[in-house]
């Protein structure tokens, strides 16, 4: 796992340190002038611009500059008052202006040659990812100790380029954020029970509406997919009969949930509820009245969500077992409001208010726990923004719960798998049904290491 902090975390780091700020700037300049030399390919006859700000950004620049100029690196330190308009007469220029410290928008000057950001380029706000002015677009950044949240959010992504990590002391250990990699997502799925036989590991999919069976169909296949031995899918009012590997049962069009919450649901691990559900009034009386009545894990997604959003928000308090799966809209109907610039910390404080678990969806989809903790899932890309999709990933996150994966953990690791098997079908044509056929090999690959 990647730790992640804010500039103020980072601050109150920087501070709690037990060797000097003196001492942590040197190994952060001797941090940023090892990876200069990396970037330029060796010293000789190589010309390095450093622009320097005024706090420990530029400090950590000028640290650099002195090593660079000790290999025999020709280097020009410019200071944040003398910035050229344009920059072109080097091979390298390192960033140093601003860092996470930004308080107001900065324009970065025209620059024709690769640069190299301290922290964060200049510009991009370390909290939450927005361009402030005109930012630096760096071909490299190097940060220290932790990622930043700003590096992961908004414009952040398109600017920092690829990023390093430089280790120069300081204790992370008590960082609640963390990036999802591989290795941890095959740590956690090797916690799923070995199924004996097929109601070891039972899914039931409640969602569909008329003319809209497509949705609850591709959850239902994901969930399979994703290791179920027997998944259920009930279309409220319609007949379900399914080919294939998935069974149908009809549930009547009102008052559904009383099939649900009899013995029926002691046979199932996880439940996942909404995609293609509707929004008449029964179904969101429906809604209401299984999420009283039953304790098995459910995924939450989509008119399921709408249903819930229905409630005064006043009323709405959740299980831990409950994993909440909305878009920027559908966010709004659990909270009343838009998620904030500050994603992260917004999804964290409304996931305590509700005590569930919620995944935001996004370019960086944010997935936070009722007691502070979260992780960010990065690996997918602008595949994800197909129809569908969402279906499939509550079906990957309701199969991983009925193997015995924790809701916190199923959640993270369906965003993550859901991403990898994305990223393994064709960048250009790729429908949601190409996801679900590619997610035996990650699960696969991930198992092997």
């Amino acid at each position: 796992m990647i730790p992640v902090v804010t500039p103020s975390e980072m601050a109150a780091i920087d501070e709690q340190a037990d060797e000097p700020i003196e001492l942590l700037i040197q190994r952060a300049g001797q941090a940023v002038a090892w990876k200069a030399r990396q970037i330029l390919k060796g010293t000789y006859g190589k010309r390095v611009m450093v622009i320097a700000g005024k706090g420990n950004n530029g400090a950590d620049g000028l640290e650099a500059a002195k090593h660079l100029q000790r290999w025999g690196i020709k280097v020009n330190v410019i200071s944040i008052d003398n910035v050229p308009l344009s920059v072109q007469e080097c091979d390298l220029l390192i960033d140093a202006v601003v860092g996470t410290g930004l308080k107001r928008p900065y324009n970065a000057p025209d620059f024709f040659v690769p640069t190299l950001s301290v922290d964060i380029p200049s510009g991009i706000c370390g909290l939450t990812g927005e361009a402030k002015g005109n930012p630096f677009k760096a071909k490299e950044t190097i940060t220290f100790q932790a990622l930043k949240q700003g590096h992961l959010l908004a414009s952040g992504p398109s600017h920092t380029g690829s990023i390093t990590i430089a280790d120069i002391g300081l204790d992370v250990s008590e960082t609640k954020t963390y990036v999802l990699e591989k290795s941890d997502v095959a740590t956690m799925l090797s916690n799923m029970h070995d199924r004996e036989h097929k109601w070891k590991a039972a899914c039931w999919v409640i969602g569909g509406s008329h003319g809209m069976t497509g949705a609850p169909l591709l959850a239902s296949k994901a969930a399979l997919r994703s290791g179920s031995g027997y998944v259920r899918l009930s279309i409220p009012g319609e007949l379900s009969k399914m080919s294939s590997e998935i069974v149908g049962f009809n549930l009547p069009s009102a008052n559904w949930e009383k099939e649900i919450c009899g013995s029926e649901q002691k046979r199932f691990n996880s439940l996942v509820v909404g995609p293609g559900l509707g929004k008449s009034p029964e179904t969101i009386s429906s809604v209401h009245n299984l999420l009283t009545k039953t304790q098995i894990p459910i995924v939450l997604d989509a008119d399921a969500l709408y249903a819930i959003g229905q409630q005064p928000k006043d009323n709405l308090k959740f299980d831990r077992n409950i994993i909440l799966t909305p878009h920027d809209a559908e966010y709004e109907y659990l909270t009343g409001h838009r998620p904030q610039n500050n994603r992260v910390t917004d999804v964290c404080n409304e996931a305590m208010k509700l005590n569930a678990i919620i995944l935001l969806k996004g370019p960086t989809t944010v997935v936070a726990h009722p007691d502070g903790r979260s992780f960010l899932v990065n690996n997918g890309d602008q595949r994800l923004a197909t129809a569908g999709t969402g279906d499939v990933l509550s079906g990957i996150i309701g199969g991983l719960l009925s193997q015995g994966v924790s809701p916190f953990e199923a959640a993270a690791t369906g965003a993550w798998i859901h991403a990898e098997s994305s990223n393994n079908c064709l960048a250009k044509g790729m429908v949601a049904s190409d996801i679900i056929n590619a997610i035996p090999e990650v699960l696969s690959e991930t198992h092997m290491g």
